[in-house]
């Protein structure tokens, strides 16, 4: 890109917009979102004035079609990727997706190879990539920290919450919009990391079902997959138990990384010699290093860690577990 400034557009500004995504577009230098869209207008003009944002709409697509908007970030549920994906590959601008993808393999897979034929950058939200406490966990794997890397677990479990229990809507267990529930949402962020620190997944499985019966989407799954380095993984998600837990373990010929993957707990390192703990907080804004890496990617400086194309292989994972493929 040769333009000074990218003027960026937002489809969907709801809760992920006001704190972790938005306001980081604004703090870029070269970044600016000039308009934004969500299906209530008097919603949009209520974001549009507290970000101080000068265009606002109920219309995607005269957003998409906005002729000064240069770039377009999705961030409206998933069932919805897929179609505003194309429309802004249509117009030929820049486009940002939240994660997941799209819905399913094969409509993400639509979505790469359309931007990557016509050119043009693609980038998805998987940001946990550009996170500094991730890249620490990274730069102790390629140190050989814990010598060869012989498996990887995570352990994820929840209880179902005041809204799950009360039959109230929630987009996120809506088996149209979400068939797999909080899975779509949580264990895509996991999958997709564990793919950059560990490389790509050859062979991938698991078993789902809906326990609770308290909505539409799956609550509970376990998985099992092979990286193509020969690392061996293996994971439980369940949204209806006692307790809270996010802990994964990377273990090796030497020894082992423990780590969160949503918590800001203190990364350990654990050998007979030694227990090193890390501690790397996210900043405010928890979307900062991936949207800074945009730019970057775009100025020609760097290769964006989460592209269509990584995403699309994340997808190809989720559905294997799912049983889908």
């Amino acid at each position: 890109m040769t333009k000074q400034t990218i003027k960026w557009g937002i489809i969907g500004c709801g809760n992920v917009t006001e704190v972790k995504s938005g306001p980081a577009y604004s703090l870029v230098e070269g970044f600016e979102i000039i308009a934004v869209m969500r299906r209530t207008l008097e919603l949009a003009k209520d974001y549009a004035k507290r970000h101080h944002i000068k265009t606002y709409y109920d219309n995607a697509e005269a957003l998409i079609n906005n002729p000064e908007v240069d770039a377009v970030y999705i961030a409206t549920p998933p069932d919805s990727h897929h179609f505003y994906a194309l429309k802004v590959a249509e117009a030929g601008k820049i486009c940002c997706i939240e994660k997941p993808m799209a819905l399913s393999y094969s409509e993400c897979l639509e979505v790469s190879n359309t931007f990557s034929g016509l050119n043009l950058p693609l980038f998805v939200a998987y940001y946990r990539r550009s996170l500094p406490r991730f890249n620490k966990i990274k730069s102790l794997l390629a140190d050989k920290s814990i010598g060869e890397v012989r498996l990887i677990n995570w352990c994820f479990s929840r209880t179902a919450s005041a809204n799950d229990q009360s039959n109230a809507y929630n987009w996120r267990t809506d088996a149209k919009v979400a068939p797999a529930g909080y899975f779509d949402d949580l264990a895509s962020h996991g999958l997709d990391l564990f793919i950059y620190l560990l490389g790509d997944i050859k062979q991938a499985s698991g078993v789902s079902l809906n326990q609770q019966n308290l909505y539409t989407a799956k609550d509970a799954i376990s998985g099992s997959w092979l990286h193509d380095t020969g690392v061996l993984g293996s994971a439980y998600w369940n949204f209806g138990t006692y307790k809270h837990e996010d802990k994964v373990r990377i273990i090796g010929s030497k020894g082992e990384i423990a780590f969160s993957v949503f918590l800001e707990e203190p990364i350990e390192l654990i050998t007979s010699s030694e227990h090193k703990v890390f501690s790397i907080n996210n900043p405010k804004h928890i979307q900062q290093f991936h949207i800074e890496n945009m730019k970057q990617h775009l100025d020609g400086r760097i290769t964006h860690p989460s592209t269509g194309v990584t995403a699309t292989h994340t997808a190809w994972v989720m559905d294997a577990v799912l049983g889908k493929l």
